[in-house]
């Protein structure tokens, strides 16, 4: 399932009380969808690292009180009050003594003495088991107390994302250019590309740290093949024609004729400069581009900035297109 579907089928299940467990490769977004879903439904999110815990982390430990009998001290992270999703990351990358400790609390939202507030719900996210990473099988009993849902990257979720997030232009146009390079995990090597890791190369392009670092930072970010595309594709975008001298001159200044990454590269420049004063400028220029730059131009900008729905240019040019962008 792609990500927005996964955040759909996770607010239902939430709905229902029912535990959900998200499995998905590293770097893919997992814990963003939590988190995003949590804000999406007004509820807090509590963040619990599984693998950091130990089994006594979860039951608290022992206490006497005056009665002169045992009792839990139950620990801080667990909710008392309100409502939320206790989320429960790398669940799998756990001990199974950890594991065992979280029977009770999924199925019955219980713990010893402890009991969960009625509207807090439990999600938990796990690494593929062929993806490596030092995951511990969950059991079958476990296992049997969840919802199930398997997320995979995709790139026009991604793209949404990443126009709302203010990732660079240039990365957006470049996966765009070369979707295949959203996510190519390999387990024999440090660094791959993913959606978590392209956010980390937007980060180092907007420092901007001069040639003779930029290339190593960014291969130890994504690994040396697609930091080699990157790099190339990134000196393309900063050699387009000025993005100022297009809307000073849009109905004359020069469309690149068969440059598949410069129109990718020039279409994702447009939509990040796009505002209500420009708006007519940048649609005279996009006229003038294969349709399907345009679309995407015009569909990033107005992602970016809603105002821009609101303007005559837009109405005028989603009439001429609605056939393909409705």
């Amino acid at each position: 399932m792609k990500p927005s579907d996964v955040a759909k089928a996770l607010i239902t299940c939430l709905d229902a009380k029912q535990p959900v467990c998200l499995w998905g490769s590293p770097g893919i977004g997992k814990s963003q969808i939590v988190h995003q879903t949590g804000l999406l439904t007004n509820r807090e999110v509590r963040d619990v690292r599984a693998v950091l815990l130990d089994p006594v982390d979860l039951r608290g430990l022992p206490h006497v009180n005056g009665d002169g009998r045992s009792h839990w001290a139950t620990p801080e992270f667990l909710p008392r009050d309100g409502q939320g999703i206790f989320f429960l990351d790398e669940l799998n990358r756990a001990v199974m003594m950890v594991q065992n400790a979280c029977f009770q609390l999924v199925l019955d939202g219980k713990l010893g003495e402890y009991t969960m507030p009625p509207e807090w719900r439990i999600v938990a996210a796990c690494n593929r088991e062929s993806d490596g990473g030092g995951v511990t099988k969950m059991s079958s009993a476990l296992a049997n107390r969840f919802v199930h849902l398997d997320c995979e990257p995709d790139l026009d979720d991604w793209c949404k994302w990443a126009v709302k997030s203010n990732i660079e232009p240039a990365v957006i146009a470049f996966l765009r250019f070369r979707p295949e390079l959203l996510h190519k995990f390999d387990r024999t090597e440090k660094a791959f590309p993913s959606p978590r890791s392209w956010e980390f190369v937007s980060r180092i392009t907007g420092q901007q740290p001069g040639k003779t670092v930029e290339f190593e930072l960014f291969k130890g970010t994504i690994g040396n093949g697609a930091a080699v595309e990157y790099y190339a594709f990134l000196q393309l975008y900063r050699n387009l024609p000025s993005i100022d001298a297009i809307l000073l001159n849009p109905t004359s200044a020069n469309v690149p004729a068969n440059d598949i990454g410069s129109l990718f590269a020039i279409a994702s420049a447009l939509a990040r400069r796009a505002d209500v004063s420009n708006f007519r400028r940048v649609i005279q220029y996009l006229d003038r581009m294969p349709q399907e730059y345009a679309v995407m131009s015009v569909k990033d900008a107005v992602g970016r900035n809603s105002a821009l729905t609101s303007t005559n240019e837009f109405t005028t040019w989603a009439v001429e297109h609605s056939d393909v962008i409705f």
